[in-house]
C-alpha cells in the first residue's frame, strides 16, 4: 500500500482471494502496513515495504544461512501475498481484513508470517492463527519491551498498547501461556500488573534477563510455552532492542537486547519451538537512520525462516541437533 510492489527478497508473489495460489505453501508473507494505533510516534504504515527490501543482496529468492546451512527460500516454499488493505482511520475494519487473511494462510497449514505496522496487529494475527488451531491451543512468545496489556486508551479498546489483553480476553492465548521478553521502562502502571499477575502472564524483564541470563530465560519461557498448547505464535516487537541499535521506532525504551541477542534468540525459538505464526512490528522508517532498523527486521525474518528450515530438516534426517558451539562443517 506504501511504497513500491515488492515481495520480500524476490520471492514468489501469491494471491490470497486464490487458494491454489499458495495452497502448497510453507510460508506466507503477509504485510500489514498500519500505524492506527500508534500512541506516540506514527510511521509503522511504511514498514512492510522497508523490511522487504533491507537488503544488500540480490533480490533473487535466496538467502543460505551461514549459521543453520539452509536456504530458507528455497528449501521452504516462500511466497508473500502482499498488504493487506489496513486504512489507519478505521482500526476496527482493519484489523477485521488483517485477521481474515492470517486465517486464510493458517487454514492451509501454512505459516503467515507478517510485516506490520504497529502492534496493534497481534491481535487480528494472533487470533486468525488461533481460529485454526483452537482458541487456548496457541501460546505466546512476545519480545517487546511494553508489556501491551493496556485496557482503554484514548477511549478505545484497541491500539498498540492493548492487543494482549485483548487475546487473553478473547481466549485466543491463555494468560499462563504468554511469555513477555525485554520488558523495561516507566510503564504500565500497578493497576496493570495486578490483572497481569491475575492472569497468570510470565514477563521477563530485563533486569531479571541481565541477572539471569537470557539463555536462562529462554529456556524457562520455551518450557512453558509449549505445555498443553499445538503451536507458539512468535510477536517480535523491534522495540526490545536497544534504540541505539533500533532507532526507527514508534516508542523508543532505552536499555534494551543487543541486535545480537535478539537475532539469536528468534533463531533459537524458531529452531526448538512448534512456531505457527510470525509478526515482526513496530518498524518505523520515518525515524530510522541508515536502514538499521529496517535491516534487523529483515534479519529477524531471515533467522526465523532459516531455523524452521533447519527444524525441519533435522526432523526429517534424524540427524544431531543443530548445536551453535560446533564449528562450521560441510554437511551439517
Amino acid at each position: 500500500m506504501y511504497g513500491p510492489d515488492l515481495t520480500f527478497l524476490g520471492v514468489p508473489r501469491c494471491d490470497l482471494t486464490d487458494v491454489d495460489s499458495f495452497a502448497d505453501a510453507d510460508v506466507v508473507v503477509v504485510g500489514a502496513p498500519f500505524d492506527g494505533g500508534t500512541s506516540h510516534r506514527p510511521g509503522t504504515r511504511f514498514g512492510p515495504a522497508a523490511i522487504r527490501q533491507a537488503c544488500y543482496l540480490p533480490h533473487d529468492g535466496s538467502r543460505p544461512s551461514l549459521a543453520l546451512r539452509v536456504d530458507a527460500l528455497r528449501d521452504l516454499r516462500v511466497v508473500d501475498a502482499g498488504d493487506v488493505e489496513m486504512f489507519s482511520g478505521d482500526i476496527e475494519r482493519s484489523l477485521g481484513a488483517l485477521e481474515s487473511a492470517v486465517y486464510a494462510v493458517a487454514r492451509t497449514g501454512a505459516i503467515p508470517v507478517v510485516l506490520g505496522g504497529d502492534h496493534s496487529i497481534a491481535l487480528p494475527d494472533a487470533t486468525g492463527v488461533a481460529r485454526h488451531l483452537g482458541f487456548g491451543n496457541v501460546s505466546l512468545v512476545h519480545f517487546d519491551a511494553h508489556a501491551d496489556t493496556g485496557d482503554v486508551e484514548f477511549g478505545s479498546l484497541y491500539g498498540h498498547g492493548q492487543p494482549m489483553r485483548r487475546l487473553i480476553e478473547s481466549g485466543a492465548v491463555r494468560g499462563d501461556r504468554f511469555l513477555q521478553i525485554g520488558l523495561r521502562g516507566y510503564w504500565p502502571g500497578p493497576d496493570t500488573l495486578e490483572w497481569m499477575a491475575g492472569q497468570r502472564m510470565r514477563s521477563y524483564e530485563m533486569t531479571e534477563i541481565v541477572a539471569r541470563g537470557l539463555d536462562e530465560c529462554l529456556t524457562e519461557a520455551g518450557r512453558i510455552a509449549v505445555d498443553g498448547c499445538a503451536g507458539v505464535f512468535l510477536s517480535v516487537d523491534v522495540d526490545v532492542v536497544d534504540p541505539g541499535m533500533a532507532p526507527g521506532t514508534g516508542t523508543p525504551e532505552p536499555g534494551g537486547l543487543t541486535s545480537r541477542q535478539l537475532l539469536d534468540a528468534v533463531r533459537r525459538c524458531c529452531y526448538e519451538l512448534p512456531v505457527v505464526g510470525v509478526e515482526v512490528v513496530e518498524v518505523s522508517p520515518p525515524y530510522d537512520q541508515a536502514e538499521v532498523t529496517a535491516y534487523l527486521g529483515n534479519r529477524v525474518v531471515l533467522e526465523a525462516l532459516s531455523a524452521i528450515a533447519r527444524r525441519r530438516r533435522d526432523a526429517v534426517t534424524g540427524g544431531p541437533p543443530w548445536d551453535p558451539t560446533q564449528p562450521l562443517l560441510d554437511g551439517r
